[in-house]
């Protein structure tokens, strides 16, 4: 076996010399086996006995050891021994290695490691192949779990993104315009922007500024805006309607985030305050709440459609993106009986007479007897319906239905129908009238103290006496006069379409006290609305036949064709004749003998009634300090009826509070517009002699 080469010829390593031989020397000292060097190469302490010469021979083949170290550091194969080999001991001869100084198993110190075991690196494919399996798992999970998202799950997640980006939008519907007799609008529907907020999209520290920009301008309290704008887990709420167009334009310039506004539509009464109390208004969410457009809500509003549209996180339109819509259907236009130019002349006067005798309020009615439309129906206090907040809700309501009253001697004229009908009366039945009477232990007196009066009924009738009116009335039952208070619509309602009408007071005869019969004759301690009254009127200018009153003549569809409402119930209440003779005798309460002569107007036989009565005060339920109610109603031409007027005013404290001072004046004004308005002529007739004093 050949021996492995020594150092080869990279020399000595450092404290080394080179020999003549070429293998490496020590220094002379330790070449001679003496000093403290020598003592360490060998392994020996100073002072020990020499080492024999075996060790010597290990030491020159552990030279040989070294070199063959470096040839593996320098790429050379070494030559693969076994531990217990004669070559791995390093002996020269092959004989066996002497013990090592110092005891078993330790190196000499100051010589490098023996043979180092070789560094083997492990097989590369096996670390690939872990490393490829572990990916594979991996991408495993990734795959299974978008399996599960695209296939497994898909339909959840695709709808929670659909509705994340989905917003319903709705499509308000145009609301019908409601007009007077002739188209002209009361209330119509005009072009607006509703105002809406998406929370989402508004910082926290933007909000306030938002706020203390728009609750001005919109007029919305502050506290409540800002919570509607800090809303969570929504990205759509409205904030106003019905905004005007240039109102919206200057909040959209403010370029607020978060902020918009979409089309929609606004309600608008071009007339103001005119008919307020019958129209109504429409409030903010765009629901009628009064009036017409309270009681006629789902017909004139339609039916509202909706569109769902894809939105972007930025909270603009997708404009690609899913769309489905629902159109919206416009709602049916209403028209009405009412005629604004009339309308506008009874507002006008009962205004004016409020205010001139401080009453608490007061109502006017023209109706056209042969047909029950109602051509004007006026009360004030009003109020605009544009601004409705800035009223009383207590002038928001429908005082002409709502409103009841004691008729007082308006009343009258259905007891002289029931008793001319039933008891026997004529115009000319004489009575022995007194200022007062006694029926058990009530006593009942005249408006005003008086002599005794000889006076027929019809002079009862034209002086409005109390006292001749229960004896008259004491000709028929109880039971007939009250089935003639009901034959003229007393205890019942209009069947006007307006919201929180009251059918008045009428007890049945089995509720009367012993004396209720006597004050119901003359007007009291029975009620009615003031339109149940003018129906009274129309009844006897009508001929006997009472038209039940109408305010909706027909609506109007999208196309403007017009459907005429139903035609209103007819029933005759008492004979013609009857009715003839009741109208003449209210000439005479016209008279300047009867107790409304400011109600005459030139050139034309009026017919009316008076009526002055008392108000109960809620403090006591008596008449004590309650006020009064001052009315008149009449019709004209009185030989050929075609306008009957009714003047209220309910507790007038300046001036007179009688019929004939404060209403009758009114009575006037607005009958004679009216008759020239509707161009009627007057019919040239000569009035009757009404015989108001009894001849013996």
């Amino acid at each position: 076996m050949t021996k492995p080469p020594g150092r080869g010829t990279a020399g000595p390593p450092p404290g080394r010399r080179r020999g003549s031989d070429g293998r490496g020397r020590r220094g002379s000292a330790r070449d001679a086996g003496h000093g403290p060097g020598a003592a360490r190469a060998s392994g020996r302490r100073a002072g020990d006995s020499p080492r024999p010469a075996g060790g010597r021979a290990r030491t020159e083949t552990g030279a040989g050891g070294a070199s063959a170290k470096r040839k593996r550091r320098t790429g050379a194969e070494p030559r693969k021994t076994s531990p217990g080999s004669a070559a791995a001991r390093g002996s020269a001869g092959g004989g066996p290695r002497g013990p090592r100084s110092g005891g078993p198993g330790r190196r000499p110190p100051g010589r490098g490691p023996g043979v180092r075991i070789p560094f083997r690196r492990r097989d590369p494919l096996k670390r690939l192949n872990v490393m490829l399996l572990a990916v594979a798992f991996v991408l495993s999970l990734f795959a299974g779990r978008l399996v599960q998202l695209q296939t497994i799950e898909s339909g959840v997640y695709t709808e929670q993104a659909i509705r994340q980006r989905l917003q319903k939008i709705t499509l308000p519907a145009i609301r019908g315009d409601i007009t007077d007799a002739q188209g002209h609008p009361l209330a119509m529907t005009v072009e607006a922007r509703a105002v809406y907020a998406d929370p989402s999209l508004i910082e926290p520290a933007r909000r306030q500024p938002i706020v203390n920009a728009l609750a001005p301008t919109l007029g919305l309290d502050p506290a409540a805006l800002m919570k509607k704008i800090s809303k969570s887990g929504t990205r759509f709420v409205y904030l106003a309607h019905g905004v005007p167009p240039d109102q919206a334009r200057l909040i959209t310039s403010w370029d607020f985030p978060g902020i918009g506004t979409l089309p929609e539509y606004r309600r608008e009464y071009p007339n103001d305050s005119l008919a307020a109390s019958v129209i109504g208004f429409v409030n903010a969410t765009g629901r009628g709440a009064a009036g017409l457009e309270s009681a006629l809500d789902d017909l004139l509003a339609g039916q509202e459609g909706w569109q769902r549209v894809e939105i972007s996180p930025e909270g603009q339109h997708i404009p690609m993106g899913e769309d489905q819509k629902r159109p919206s259907r416009p709602g049916r236009g209403v028209r009405l009986t009412l005629e604004r130019d009339l309308q506008f002349k009874a507002q006008e006067a009962i205004e004016k007479q409020v205010k001139k005798s401080k009453a608490a309020g007061g109502s006017v009615i023209v109706m056209d007897p042969r047909t029950g439309e109602m051509l004007a129906m006026a009360s004030a206090p009003g109020f605009d319906p544009n601004d409705y907040t800035a009223s009383d809700k207590e002038r928001w309501g429908s005082p002409l239905v709502q409103q009841a009253f004691e008729p007082g001697s308006t009343g009258k004229v259905v007891t002289a129908a029931a008793v001319m009908e039933k008891g026997g009366i004529t115009p000319k039945t004489p009575f022995t009238v007194n200022d007062k009477i006694k029926k058990y232990d009530v006593v009942f007196r005249d408006s005003h103290p008086h002599p005794t009066k000889r006076l027929t009924f019809a002079g009862v009738l034209a002086t409005s006496s109390n006292v001749g009116t229960i004896m008259a009335s004491e000709s028929v039952t109880e039971e007939q006069l009250y089935r003639t208070l009901r034959d003229f619509g007393f205890g019942e309602k209009t069947g006007l379409p307006l919201p929180g009408e009251t059918p008045g007071l009428l007890k049945p005869p089995s509720q009367w006290s012993g004396t209720d019969r006597y004050p119901i004759a003359f007007g009291q301690t029975v009620s009615v609305n003031a339109v149940q009254m003018a129906s009274v009127y129309a009844t006897i200018a009508n001929g006997g036949v009472r038209v039940a009153p109408t305010l909706v003549a027909g609506t109007v569809g999208e196309d403007d064709a017009f459907t005429p409402a139903p035609a209103p119930a007819r029933k005759r209440v008492i004979s013609e004749k009857t009715a003839r003779q009741i109208s003449d005798m209210l000439e005479g309460a016209t008279t300047e003998e009867g107790t409304a002569p400011k109600a005459q107007i030139k050139g034309y036989r009026v017919a009316g009634k008076t009526g002055t009565a008392q108000i109960v005060n809620p403090r006591c339920g008596c008449y004590d300090g309650g006020g009064y109610t001052a009315s008149f109603a009449g019709f004209a031409p009185a030989d050929d009826p075609q306008l009957v007027v009714q003047v209220v005013l309910q507790d007038p404290k300046r001036g007179s509070h009688y019929g004939g001072d404060a209403a009758a004046p009114v009575f006037k004004d607005v009958m004679s517009f009216a008759l020239q308005s509707e161009k009627i002529p007057p019919t040239g007739s000569r009035p009757p002699i009404v015989q108001i004093h009894a001849r013996d």
